[in-house]
């Protein structure tokens, strides 16, 4: 991914639902500093990790639909082949 492909209109929102992410972590460390109530804080680390993995998607689908898509249109069936076989190493990855 070069550095161009997260900017344009979601390049504010992601940085939104980062900043939110970053709000909730900083959070759970306070929890545990004030020594919260175990489930209290696994619940906060639940709702982190679903928004990461909605920012993951986010961050995906636009790989998808601009980098994959791209690379497609411009007839370089290698190009294509890499940005298919990022994909797949992303997700062998992430199914462990």
């Amino acid at each position: 991914m070069s550095n161009t492909d997260l900017k344009g209109a979601n390049h504010k929102a992601l940085l939104s639902r980062v900043n939110k992410i970053e709000g909730q972590v900083r959070g759970i460390k306070k929890m545990i500093d004030d020594e919260k109530y175990c489930v209290d804080v696994l619940t906060q680390i639940k709702a982190s990790r679903s928004a990461l993995k909605s920012l993951e998607l986010l961050i995906l689908e636009g790989h998808l639909n601009h980098c994959v898509i791209s690379a497609i249109e411009s007839k370089s069936k290698q190009g294509a082949s890499e940005k298919i076989e990022e994909i797949l190493n992303l997700l062998k990855k992430s199914s462990k």
